[in-house]
C-alpha cells in the first residue's frame, strides 16, 4: 500500500499575492488536494466514506513555512497518514522546492463523522485497514489557544454558496482565509503568516451570517494574532485560529533563496 504520496504544481500567478509569494490559502489548497488525491488512491475519500453515511471532518491544523513559493516555481508536497488515536486521524505534510529544499511542514488531525447523528465514530470502527507511517513532519504537539474575552477587530462576512464543500458546510480554507482578512491592513501588507493554527469547532452552512474576530496577543520576536470565527447573533463559536507573522523581507526563516 501507498504509505507517502506525493504530488507536484507549479504555483499559478492567480494563487499568489500582490509580491508574487503563494498565498497562505493557496497552500492549504494544495494540502487539500494533495490528501484528497492519497485517500481516494487507498479507498479512503470522501466520496468513498459517503456512501457509507460517513465522511471525514478536519478538526485541528498546524502549519509552518519557511518559505513561501512564488509565482511559476514548481513544488512538491509529500503527504501521508502519520497516527490514528481513537477517533483521530492524523496526516502529516512535507513541502520541497524544484531543489529538493524544505518549504513548510504541516499536521492535521481528522475525524470520522456519521452523516446522520452528526456524532464521530472510531477511526478503526469506520476503516478495517488504515495502516499509517509513524513518523512526524511537525515535531510539536497541537497548541492550547489562549482565552481572550474581548477583539481589537470584527469583520462579517455571509456564507456563499462557493464557499460549500462536498459536505455542504463551508470548506475549512475558507475559515482561514475569512481569518487574514481581519487583519489589521498594514501587517497583511508588510508582513506573511509563518506560523497557522487552527482549531475547528462547529460548521458554518450556506446563508450564515460569521464574524471573523483579530485581536494581537504580547510576543517578543514577532507579530501573534489570535484570531475567533462566530456565528453573528448567537455568538456561537466555529473556529480559533492563532497565527504568527514576521516582516516579508525577514519571512524567510530556512535560508532558501527563491
Amino acid at each position: 500500500m501507498n504509505s507517502v504520496f506525493t504530488a507536484s504544481y507549479r504555483v499559478r500567478s492567480y494563487e499568489t499575492d500582490f509580491s508574487r509569494r503563494l498565498k497562505p490559502v493557496s497552500l492549504a489548497h494544495y494540502f487539500q488536494d494533495t490528501a484528497s488525491s492519497h485517500a481516494a488512491l487507498l479507498g479512503f475519500s470522501v466520496a468513498d466514506l459517503l456512501q457509507k453515511r460517513l465522511t471525514w471532518m478536519l478538526s485541528r491544523y498546524q502549519i509552518r513555512v519557511y518559505r513561501y513559493p512564488f509565482d511559476g516555481e514548481e513544488i512538491h508536497i509529500r503527504t501521508w497518514r502519520s497516527a490514528v488515536d481513537g477517533y483521530h486521524a492524523l496526516r502529516d505534510f512535507e513541502v520541497f522546492d524544484a531543489h529538493g529544499r524544505i518549504l513548510a511542514v504541516a499536521s492535521s488531525s481528522w475525524l470520522i463523522v456519521n452523516l446522520e447523528s452528526r456524532h464521530p465514530v472510531r477511526i478503526k470502527a469506520a476503516l478495517e485497514d488504515f495502516p499509517v507511517l509513524a513518523n512526524r513532519s511537525f515535531p510539536d504537539a497541537f497548541i492550547a489557544f489562549p482565552k481572550r474575552e474581548s477583539y481589537d477587530s470584527e469583520l462579517p462576512f455571509l456564507v456563499r454558496m462557493g464557499d460549500l464543500d462536498q459536505n455542504r458546510h463551508v470548506n475549512h480554507t475558507v475559515y482561514l482565509e475569512w481569518a487574514i482578512e481581519a487583519m489589521p491592513p498594514d501587517i497583511l501588507q508588510t508582513c506573511l503568516p509563518v506560523e497557522i493554527h487552527i482549531a475547528y469547532r462547529a460548521e458554518a452552512v450556506y446563508g450564515g451570517k460569521i464574524l471573523s474576530r483579530s485581536a494581537a496577543i504580547d510576543s517578543p520576536d514577532a507579530d501573534v494574532f489570535l484570531h475567533q470565527i462566530v456565528s453573528e447573533g448567537e455568538g456561537r463559536e466555529l473556529t480559533r485560529l492563532m497565527t504568527v507573522w514576521r516582516s516579508r523581507e525577514n519571512s524567510d526563516i530556512s535560508g532558501a533563496a527563491a
